[in-house]
């Protein structure tokens, strides 16, 4: 079997209809049922529902992004027979997707999980809110992370996530987001696409939600994990309930280094990236981080079952 690592994608992964076929199964209806029930609204309905621009809004993609990785996940483990720890060398996940990650290696429980991200959603909606001007994030195709890093301090913005080679997310105010895009432009990037985001995402002006998910887990501690985790913030492994908790604390402020993730893994010998729960954005980028990674995204029962023939 290959050395593997399950990852969890961040925000702009969701749309209309996730999760959908796995509420075929009864553990998974019950999955969904136990997320409403935490919120206290219906979270599913958003999921399954049409309206696009509502289940786009913070506080509810990511609930809907974690609640569906884990349900893929759960589906995963029931079809392989395998535990977590005993399928994988490494968790991760994206942004967001980190937290889907803590839970999926047992830092913890479901309900715990859904109740963080969603107070996590709206600090960071209401971090966004308090700007005199409205903030956003961009990506910049085509320059290398040094060139990205110049152009983006030198433009007043953050570079926020440094995803993939040639791939980089900028985040800040808006003004200063049309500025970096010349910019970059100007410095050989190809592309510059802003994206349908709420707020200025990894940056201090997210220090308040950073606050209210350390408090959150001050009170609702984490256990240590099962496998490690390749958090976004130092791209390296970790188990430590305490170590984990500051980094999904600092995430929420500082870069997501993905490129560096997936280059970790890489060397401790991880040959199959496993995308877990909506979309194939993390599977794309798995090898063009590393040539050695090869990506497969489980987003569906079919997908799940066709792959567990292959272990």
């Amino acid at each position: 079997m290959k050395k593997l690592s399950l990852v969890f994608p961040g925000q702009g992964s969701q749309v209309p209809g996730m999760g959908k076929d796995f509420a075929e199964e009864a553990f998974a209806k019950e999955l969904f049922e136990q997320a409403d029930d935490a919120l206290g609204f219906g979270l599913t309905k958003l999921m399954w529902g049409e309206d696009a621009a509502v289940l786009t809004q913070t506080e509810n993609a990511q609930p809907a992004l974690l609640v569906t990785g884990l349900v893929a996940l759960e589906y995963l483990k029931c079809q392989s027979g395998k535990s977590v720890a005993e399928m994988a060398a490494f968790v991760a996940g994206h942004s967001l997707g980190e937290y889907t990650a803590v839970a999926a290696a047992g830092g913890m429980d479901f309900e715990t999980a859904v109740k963080l991200v969603r107070l996590r959603g709206e600090a960071m909606r209401d971090c966004g809110d308090t700007l005199s001007s409205r903030g956003s994030m961009s990506a910049i195709l085509g320059l290398e992370a040094d060139v990205a890093d110049k152009v983006a301090r030198e433009s007043g913005v953050v570079f926020a996530n440094d995803n993939s080679p040639g791939q980089a997310i900028f985040s800040g105010p808006v003004v200063a987001l049309e500025k970096a895009e010349e910019a970059a432009k100007a410095a050989g990037a190809k592309r510059a696409l802003r994206l349908n985001v709420s707020g200025p995402f990894h940056t201090p002006v997210m220090t308040g939600a950073a606050g209210e998910v350390r408090d959150f887990l001050k009170s609702h501690p984490l256990r240590d994990l099962s496998v490690p985790c390749v958090m976004n913030v130092k791209a390296t492994g970790v188990q430590a309930a305490a170590e984990v908790t500051e980094g999904l604390v600092a995430q929420v402020t500082e870069r997501v280094r993905w490129r560096e993730t997936m280059m970790f893994m890489a060397e401790q010998g991880v040959e199959q990236v496993v995308e877990l729960g909506v979309g194939k954005v993390l599977t794309g980028m798995a090898s063009r981080c590393d040539a050695r990674l090869s990506g497969v995204s489980l987003s569906n029962r079919a997908e799940v079952d066709a792959w567990v023939a292959t272990l």
